[in-house]
């Protein structure tokens, strides 16, 4: 087995791959959503960015009871789950084109 120095082209090419695997974790980490029990939750953020609304409509939602959420300190979250349920409860069928 040979020693290598700090210096060679195999311990720097290493050492790149390494320097690459870890901002791709920081990048991943980063934009995680923790799960809890299994269950995904959303921000007010993550909700606005998947229904394209903005942050009053989402409010609105909230006011009339069209959305369940969870409040803690302030902070916000909504179950994925209830989010994907409230567009398959308003989905709407195409028409038939037979006429």
């Amino acid at each position: 087995m040979e020693i290598q120095s700090q210096s060679s082209d195999e311990t720097i090419r290493f050492m790149t791959k390494l320097d690459e695997l870890m901002e791709k974790m920081k990048a991943t980490f980063s934009t995680r959503t923790p799960h809890l029990n299994g269950e995904k939750y959303l921000t007010n953020q993550d909700v606005c960015k998947l229904l394209h609304i903005s942050l009053r409509t989402l409010q609105d939602y909230r006011d009339r009871g069209r959305l369940g959420y969870i409040q803690i300190s302030g902070k916000v979250l909504y179950k994925e789950t209830e989010i994907i349920k409230m567009l398959e409860d308003n989905y709407s069928c195409p028409l038939s084109s037979d006429f």
